[in-house]
């Protein structure tokens, strides 16, 4: 019960901060966190982030294959194949929206 009241009592505190601060500090926010998205620092590392996602997936799914070994539905094996063929072939772009640049 103590953990609901402490809940409820920092979001009706954020709430009533929140309406204190009005539009003009949510744009000014905004506008910071749009310029810090498009640091180009920021996006290289947001890009390199992901492509070691990448890697680890990778290895992650040669050791689960593995111990799995034929275990494995053809269909995920099939969908793993393509995406392989489809990166080996140049396009860097993967089913999240994310690119290779």
């Amino acid at each position: 019960m103590r953990y609901r009241l402490t809940f409820f009592a920092g979001l009706a505190l954020g709430y009533v901060l929140g309406t204190r601060a009005g539009r003009e500090r949510y744009e000014q926010l905004k506008k910071s966190a749009r310029q810090v998205a498009q640091n180009p620092a920021v996006r290289n590392t947001a890009e390199s982030a992901a492509q070691q996602g990448r890697v680890f997936a990778g290895k992650a799914y040669h050791v689960v294959s593995d111990k799995v070994g034929d275990h494995v539905p053809d269909s995920v094996t099939e969908r793993v194949r393509s995406l392989r063929a489809r990166n080996a072939n140049g396009s860097a772009g993967d089913d999240w929206g994310t690119s290779n640049t």
